[in-house]
């Protein structure tokens, strides 16, 4: 399996360590009444998310942005992989990519400004390289 591959792997495990992180205390502060219900907007007054604590609430925005971050990453790890265009520039951007998202949890939790954002870029810079590394 190449680098990118590995860390995409990786990436994966970690959207699940991400879920259970923000589901377990969700679900100890909310209830499982709530979060397993069809969250209809006519039965919650408003989203679980505004009715979990602020940490709880922070994790789950984290393991949303990561959900978002996972797209953008999954596509440079393809065309990375089928263009056969892995290098070490490659993998060494794939797992800064990891690094960033791993540092992104805490970042967040802890509301680390401005760090969180610069943790977030450095994520997102390390993923658009990658793309362009196989353009060229």
């Amino acid at each position: 399996m190449t680098p990118e591959l590995t860390v995409l792997a990786l990436a994966g495990v970690l959207q699940g360590i991400q879920f259970c992180l923000m589901s377990i205390p969700a679900n100890i502060e909310l209830g499982t009444g709530k979060t397993s219900s069809p969250r209809d907007p006519q039965r919650l007054s408003k989203p679980l998310m505004e009715q979990a604590s602020v940490g709880t609430g922070r994790l789950f925005r984290a393991m949303n942005n990561h959900f978002e971050a996972l797209i953008m990453f999954t596509i440079a790890v393809v065309v990375i992989t089928l263009g056969d265009k892995g290098t070490g520039f490659s993998a060494a951007c794939a797992w800064t990519y990891l690094g960033a998202r791993i540092l992104y949890i805490p970042a967040y939790y802890f509301g680390w400004a401005p760090w969180r954002s610069l943790i977030w870029f450095v994520g997102f810079l390390s993923t658009m390289l990658m793309i362009m590394s196989a353009l060229v």
